[in-house]
């Protein structure tokens, strides 16, 4: 994994932002972000804004990479799905933190340019989907943490069923192209708790036609 990149990145980068996690925060400051946003965006990508990716798409704010991450409460033997690979930078996020991670992107353009950045960033420990999230990854399941990078406006089943008994499911539910509420649910004995962790916007959930 990621030890070390000739460049300024560090934790000051990130240093003011309001997590309580100081491993997420470490993790933050730790990869370079720049290496994830098209050129003309690089002179930005350490601010703490969302940036352009292509295709509709965004990297989203560390903020909110870092507090989606930090609801996960990872463990360093979880294995995690992420759906939505994007740029591909929540993804170090969660490999930095976890034991393994499966991550699903439906944009084939965006899943190829995502892989190799990781890859060349030396990552192993992260498998690679091009398909529709709705349904996960079913034969790799099931999974300590699951996070959805898009909104969505319910859960998708299949991804519920593919949690292990106390996995953490974080996502944003509500109407794609406005507000969502981001939520937290964690399976207990098939019944799943739902935390509300306040207001968030993200690009709708794409499925494969």
């Amino acid at each position: 994994m990621l030890e070390s990149i000739n460049r300024q990145v560090s934790t000051v980068h990130f240093a003011d932002l309001e997590l309580t996690d100081q491993r997420v925060k470490t993790v933050l400051g730790k990869i370079p972000r720049d290496q994830f946003v098209p050129e003309e965006y690089q002179p930005y990508a350490y601010e703490n804004i969302p940036l352009p990716i292509g295709y509709g798409q965004t990297i989203s704010q560390p903020y909110i990479v870092g507090l989606m991450t930090e609801l996960l409460a990872l463990k360093p033997t979880d294995r995690v799905l992420e759906i939505g690979t994007g740029s591909g930078y929540q993804t170090a996020v969660l490999a930095e933190l976890a034991a393994h991670v499966y991550s699903i992107e439906t944009i084939e353009p965006l899943a190829k340019s995502a892989q190799e950045i990781l890859t060349r960033l030396g990552y192993e420990n992260i498998s690679f989907r091009t398909a529709d999230g709705y349904f996960g990854w079913e034969e790799a399941s099931p999974f300590d943490a699951i996070l959805i990078a898009a909104a969505v406006e319910e859960v998708p089943p299949p991804l519920e069923e593919q949690l292990v008994n106390g996995g953490r499911l974080v996502l944003p539910i509500g109407t794609p192209g406005g507000t969502q509420t981001l939520w937290r649910i964690t399976k207990q004995n098939n019944n799943f708790i739902r935390e509300n962790k306040g207001l968030v916007r993200f690009v709708p959930f794409t499925r494969r036609k």
